[in-house]
């Protein structure tokens, strides 16, 4: 007998075998990633040295399994002290992003050092992504759903991620809130696959579409 949901009948729907098979390729694909990914790390990270300085990594804090706040790890795309006075979201022509970050985000790149967090176990591969701490809650008091996403890491990449792109407001993280809700309950190993091959095609392409 399975253990009544406490998110008013929102649950992560995939079995333990399930999730015992996700967790694994998780590992299996951060593993490997980073073994094929690391000579272009490598050259951003000395792209991103010969541009900036020392600041080549960014470590910002955001909610995952179980509302735990962990650090995720990116490459940095913003000017240093991009946000002095209270977190900000990017927004069109945004005059924080450097101009190197600008081709970083474009591409996705500048997330391949979360194949790290998905080695440590701070996220999955497929799932939400994961927000910070003062917009979760922002976000919780327009749709006191949210908090249902706790029960699952948050992922690299995800269906809101490819159809709506990056956010840059409330509203919209709110309508993405929709997306992670009906993967959470509809989430299977084929579905993260065919999501992964997407996002592949998204980075080598570049994503050239408006978000939502």
């Amino acid at each position: 007998m399975s253990e009544p949901c406490p998110y008013e009948g929102i649950c992560f729907r995939m079995t333990p075998t399930e999730r015992r098979l996700k967790r694994a390729f998780d590992v299996v694909f951060a593993l490997v990633g980073i073994a094929t990914v690391w000579p272009i790390m490598a050259l951003l990270c000395l792209i991103l040295f010969i541009g900036g300085g020392r600041h080549v990594f960014y470590r910002q804090e955001r909610q995952g399994l179980g509302g735990r706040v962990f650090n995720i790890l990116k490459f940095r795309t913003m000017k240093v002290n991009a946000e002095v006075d209270k977190p900000r979201l990017e927004c069109p022509g945004d005059p924080r992003l450097t101009r190197i970050g600008a081709v970083l985000r474009r591409h996705h790149l500048d997330e391949l050092p979360q194949l790290w967090n998905v080695l440590r176990g701070d996220m999955s591969v497929v799932g939400p992504r994961p927000e910070r701490p003062y917009f979760v809650r922002l976000i919780t008091e327009r749709d006191p759903r949210y908090p249902a996403l706790f029960q699952i890491r948050p992922g690299l990449t995800s269906e809101a991620t490819l159809v709506n792109g990056y956010t840059d407001s409330i509203e919209k993280m709110t309508r993405r809130l929709e997306f992670d809700l009906d993967y959470l309950e509809h989430a299977t190993l084929g579905g993260d696959l065919r999501l992964i091959l997407r996002t592949i095609r998204v980075v080598i392409c570049g994503d050239k579409r408006p978000s939502l």
